[in-house]
């Protein structure tokens, strides 16, 4: 596996990916040809599966976009099958502590770097390798993305910015300005005080920030604000969003 996405992150790039909820294999591939540097297949908020995820997958492998998993909760069985049905990272909400970053690693690491179980799955061609250079190459090339979307996890942030193995920092503002009794204000001073925190302390500890925006306007600050993971939107919502903007246009007098 050669991993783009994180090769840009570590040259200190910025990328753009969005969120897909939808088994759709073709969707994956339109989100290729649009343009898209990533995909976050969300198994937390959607419906998906781990085997509709390794199709996704496959879509993803085949038209040259990185594909991310985001699991439900930080469990080392998630994490697991999701890598080894072939997702080249994995993202993980609610990660509060840096104990918590730390199980993220384990989960998605091989000795000795962590702990993930050893099995040759797609991952790993279905046993067409050798197994010492295809543990080495997961360690190296595997994405780990941690969510901060909570006062509690904004209060611990250096100590998670600082685990080992973890290469982004995920910002979320929608969740934070909820655990802030501010609920769907991100535009809130407090909420944009957090995010100069963040890039200063993912900076601080060498990691990237990545951060959810609603529009490209707010993709376009952010990254020269600094982060460098941008996740744009849910790709339904373009989708929704195209269809109303021509229909309106369409019907207009």
């Amino acid at each position: 596996m050669i991993n783009k996405l994180k090769r840009t992150l570590k040259e200190g790039g910025a990328a753009i990916g969005t969120f897909v909820l939808n088994e759709s294999p073709d969707l994956i591939e339109i989100m290729a040809l649009g343009g898209f540097d990533f995909v976050i297949i969300d198994t937390e908020h959607g419906p998906l599966s781990v085997e509709t995820t390794k199709n996704l997958v496959r879509a993803a492998e085949y038209r040259g976009i990185t594909p991310i998993a985001r699991v439900t909760e930080n469990t080392a069985t998630q994490i697991l099958r999701v890598l080894d049905v072939g997702a080249h990272g994995v993202q993980v909400p609610q990660v509060t502590t840096a104990e918590d970053a730390r199980k993220v690693v384990d989960a998605a690491k091989y000795f000795p770097v962590g702990n993930r179980g050893m099995a040759l799955a797609r991952a790993a061609d279905y046993g067409n390798v050798n197994a010492l250079d295809y543990f080495a190459n997961a360690n190296e090339e595997t994405l780990v993305v941690v969510h901060c979307e909570s006062k509690a996890c904004f209060e611990n942030l250096e100590a998670v910015a600082s685990v080992p193995g973890v290469d982004v920092v995920f910002f979320g503002p929608f969740d934070m300005s909820q655990s802030l009794g501010i609920p769907g204000q991100i535009d809130h001073p407090v909420i944009q005080e957090m995010t100069e925190k963040v890039i200063e302390v993912t900076k601080k500890y060498g990691v990237a920030a990545g951060i959810f925006v609603p529009t490209a306007e707010k993709a376009r600050l952010r990254i020269q604000q600094g982060f460098q993971y941008i996740g744009f939107q849910v790709f339904e919502s373009f989708i929704l969003n195209a269809c109303k903007k021509e229909i309106a246009m369409a019907k207009s007098k």
